[in-house]
């Protein structure tokens, strides 16, 4: 049995779901977030929280249920505050802005490196070494913030690049003579 998918998902007041047929659509101050709940899996009201059940009780049904918990949940969380992941810029001379539609970075090439901001995305730059990729889905957010660290991964030797702010580079000693 699933302790994850057994578990009530709870709604913060503004935020209602709307269920047509298979099609769950959750709707909150920052936007509406929707998806499909497979057919061996239904959505109940319980005492003003929401749970999902399983319909009936096979392999692919027991799988898919603590991740369609996880997911509603998410859309939940993302439609009341969203999601954030913070990236920092390490490096002499490396910094980034937001320029129009555009996420300009100086990552050390003799060219700067342009990222067309997704439209269901939001970026900023607060500093020129700190880069906030904000937005409703966690997966986009964390896609984004991948493909935008993806640009200039950082190296263990003197720590440059771009990193998530809570990573932690495991720092190597460089050569001796």
């Amino acid at each position: 049995m699933s302790r994850v998918g057994r578990s009530l998902i709870k709604t913060p007041p503004g935020v209602t779901l709307d269920l047509k047929g298979a099609h769950v659509t959750v709707k909150g101050k920052n936007g509406a977030e929707h998806f499909a709940l497979p057919d061996s899996l239904r959505l109940e009201e319980k005492e003003g929280s929401y749970v999902i059940a399983p319909a009936n009780d096979d392999t692919r049904t027991r799988a898919l249920w603590g991740t369609y918990s996880r997911l509603l949940q998410n859309a939940i969380q993302g439609v009341s505050e969203g999601f954030k992941i913070e990236l920092e810029i390490n490096g002499v001379g490396y910094r980034a802005s937001v320029k129009g539609k555009n996420l300009v970075m100086q990552l050390g090439y003799s060219h700067d490196v342009i990222f067309p901001i997704p439209e269901d995305v939001n970026i900023k730059c607060e500093k020129p070494t700190a880069v906030t990729v904000t937005g409703l889905s966690k997966q986009r957010v964390g896609q984004v913030a991948a493909e935008i660290r993806s640009k200039r991964l950082p190296e263990p030797y003197k720590g440059k690049g771009i990193k998530y702010s809570t990573e932690v580079i495991r720092r190597k000693e460089g050569k001796k003579k």
